[in-house]
């Protein structure tokens, strides 16, 4: 079985000569367009310069699970155990504002607590935490650190397009494709602004019900792979607020995520694909989808959410001072690949200018209860997958 799945070495990756310096130039925008939205983002506050609305901080726990094949039961999921953990559910835009405005693309961002081994984040290596920051498509619009300017550029300055109705979204268009004139024909940024159109195209629904992709590829253990978090069909099955509709109110993501959940709890299944064919499965390449046929997801561990209340102002206020980033992983799950590589350093300046703009500290919490504060737990309760165990009520 092991001999089907490509190993991990270092040569997966492709070398970018200009990589330091484009990086360099994203930080930069990165940290004015931060700077500046505490003025304009119409919050009065330093918002994030993607995922900049957070629709809710909720309280899980992760099963990671027993008798897993050997080429899964790698890195953190080699042993089995239950940790705590936090999720951040956010929309995909650098905007606040109504949902109607942003979008469907969704986030989930993963928090769990108590995992072993240091982090690949060079001034915080020690917090035991280990995040994911998913989002629900399986692909990315964009390659090249390169592309990334223009297409960073183009998001954060999209409402000022596409106010201008028809012909404000084809110049949006068309300075996509061409890099805003930059790029020669042969080189026009085709994949990417399909990749674009597919994801703009996700249909608003429950966030409880989509699955959420890494979209790139990372390191599991020997092998590489991306991870998906999907929902359990049972918990699914049980969803009634399945239908959203953005133009009937100013919120509509975040009610009906705090309304399911005040009524049950809830479960997804944490997926990892593994790489069969660089080719067909690349890692630079982030625009392909990585088919199913070649090598189906498996279920490595569980995300149960509890029954919970998540309604009040203080769990949004909780959930804006965390950071989350693909980065603060074990070695065994670094991130791969140019477009991936460039979060690290984005990632971390950019939480570090939006904390200190916002007055607020910026440290690793060390458990689910530093955050949300103590629970009750009831052990004779039933978990969203209909197994028996510890169910974690809001206090």
């Amino acid at each position: 079985m092991a001999a089907q799945f490509v190993r991990y070495t270092p040569d997966v990756e492709d070398d970018d000569p200009d990589f330091d310096r484009n990086v360099q130039t994203v930080i930069e925008k990165t940290e004015s367009y931060i700077a500046e939205s505490v003025t304009v983002g119409g919050t009065g506050r330093a918002l994030r310069d993607a995922h900049a609305k957070g629709y809710g901080l909720v309280r899980g726990e992760v099963e990671i699970l027993d008798g897993l094949p050997p080429e899964y039961a790698q890195g953190i999921y080699a042993a089995p155990g239950t940790h705590d953990a936090l999720i951040r559910f956010s929309n995909g835009s650098p905007h606040a504002g109504a949902d109607a405005r942003l979008g469907a693309a969704a986030g989930l961002a993963l928090k769990m607590f108590a995992i072993p081994g240091p982090t690949l984040l060079e001034d915080e290596p020690d917090t035991g935490t280990f995040d994911y920051a998913n989002i629900n498509g399986p692909i990315f619009f964009c390659n090249t650190v390169e592309h990334y300017l223009f297409i960073q550029e183009l998001f954060l300055t999209a409402p000022a397009y596409f106010s201008q109705g028809r012909p404000g979204a084809r110049r949006f268009f068309t300075d996509f494709v061409t890099g805003k004139g930059t790029l020669d024909q042969d080189d026009w940024a085709w994949d990417e602004f399909l990749a674009f159109l597919r994801l703009s195209k996700i249909p608003p629904a429950n966030l409880l019900l989509s699955s959420y992709w890494t979209m790139g590829a990372v390191r599991h253990g020997d092998y590489i792979a991306k991870v998906r978090i999907t929902p359990d069909p049972q918990s699914t099955a049980a969803v009634v607020r399945r239908a959203i509709d953005p133009t009937s109110a100013a919120e509509v993501f975040r009610p009906a995520l705090q309304a399911e959940l005040q009524e049950r709890p809830y479960a997804f299944h944490i997926q990892v694909q593994l790489c069969t064919d660089l080719e067909r499965m690349p890692v630079e390449d982030t625009t392909v989808e990585w088919p199913e046929r070649l090598s189906p997801s498996v279920t490595v561990a569980k995300l149960r959410l509890p029954q919970q209340d998540i309604s009040g102002p203080e769990n949004l206020e909780k959930m804006d001072a965390l950071s989350f980033t693909p980065w603060r992983v074990t070695a065994e799950h670094a991130p791969l690949g140019n477009i991936m590589r460039a979060r690290k350093e984005v990632y971390r300046r950019s939480s570090i200018v939006r904390h200190k703009l916002n007055q607020q500290p910026r440290t690793e919490p060390r458990s689910a209860d530093e955050v949300l504060g103590p629970t009750h737990r009831d052990d004779a309760s039933t978990n969203a997958d209909g197994s028996r165990g510890s169910t974690t009520r809001s206090a």
